[in-house]
């Protein structure tokens, strides 16, 4: 199987990110919290527009982009998509045009969520936005895109859209299959060994991406995904369909069996970018121990699942946080962070 990821270079790629990232141990978030040995792989520190996992997956979508000759790209997300504010630094970096639509996803914003944080950025980065509003419509989503790239189209414009529904190639899964593939190099250069890695589980891109490249690889370490938008229920159906996606993407079988698939759903409530007591301690944990920036919509809540299991596990534990990055989020939180 490891011979056949080989089939990843047959897509194209453009390189956007600085890699690879650091692989560090948090032994003061150990002695704080009674845990065993704790890891972090700094994927907020890919670079392009506040680093993040977004700007691995970036590389395919805009590598297919670059090859049909785009000179648009059109993304939807939440208003504070750190997906959005990447692609805009992205196309920006290529010479792009970007057009963003921005969907309603959480309730009862303020207007800092509505300025500040992502929403900046992609201004800055010189955007076109647009808004849809219904947050729970990925299907009606992606069909808004179509129409926008339509118009463009009429233009004289070449527009690329980056999916967000299911059914679409899993390019951006690719992303972290190569990133499994870089994990697995750093824990064998320095001879650590992991018994559990955390990481989110949203689109579903990161955490089947790198599930697939570690068992592609012949590594068995259980991968504990943190569900930040849907229940365990329906996150489980759209992990395993990501990852058959990505077998068919390789023309490979799949090396993931559905016990491999690991979900928790305890930080997710009241919802999607919605703040929560556990997720508030976990990122005050991670800055006053370690230092690290967290996201009250993705790395906040898997920082606490990660605290849980690193508890359950006990002091004999040695766990992987996959820091995913999204620090600008958490700007456009700060009346909601600093009162907390």
């Amino acid at each position: 199987m490891t011979a056949e990821l080989g089939r990843l270079d047959a897509f194209p790629r453009v390189r956007l990110g600085h890699g690879p990232t650091p692989l560090e141990q948090m032994a003061n978030l150990a002695a704080q919290t009674g845990g065993g040995r704790l890891y972090v792989k700094r994927d907020d520190c890919t670079g392009l527009a506040f680093g993040g996992n977004k700007v691995r997956q970036l590389e395919f979508y805009l590598g297919e982009a670059e090859s049909r000759n785009a000179d648009t790209v059109l993304i939807t997300g939440a208003v504070q998509s750190n997906f959005v504010r990447t692609a805009a630094a992205a196309a920006a970096k290529l010479g792009m045009d970007c057009h963003i639509q921005l969907e309603e996803r959480v309730p009862d914003t303020d207007a800092q969520y509505r300025t500040s944080g992502n929403v900046l950025l992609d201004k800055l980065f010189g955007a076109t936005l647009h808004s849809y509003p219904d947050g729970e419509d990925e299907t009606g989503a992606d069909r808004r895109l179509g129409e926008i790239a339509a118009n463009l189209e009429a233009q004289g414009r070449r527009p690329y859209i980056v999916p967000l529904a299911p059914g679409h190639k899993p390019l951006g899964a690719l992303g972290y299959v190569i990133a499994a593939r870089e994990i697995a190099k750093q824990l064998a250069a320095d001879d650590i060994v992991i018994d559990e890695i955390v990481v989110a589980s949203g689109s579903g891109h990161t955490h089947a991406g790198l599930l697939f490249g570690l068992r592609a690889l012949g590594h068995d370490v259980p991968v504990t995904g943190i569900c930040v938008r849907r229940d365990t229920t329906a996150q489980q159906a759209r992990i395993a369909d990501r990852c058959r996606e990505i077998a068919d993407l390789l023309d490979i079988r799949s090396p993931v069996a559905d016990g491999d698939i690991r979900l928790i759903d305890d930080f997710l409530a009241p919802g999607y970018g919605q703040l929560n007591p556990p997720t508030m301690d976990a990122i005050a944990a991670a800055a006053r121990a370690e230092g690290l920036i967290l996201d009250p919509v993705y790395t906040g809540k898997v920082m606490a699942g990660f605290l849980q299991r690193t508890r359950q596990r006990g002091k004999e534990g040695s766990l992987l946080f996959i820091h995913t990055g999204g620090a600008p989020a958490l700007f456009a939180y700060g009346e909601r962070v600093l009162p907390a």
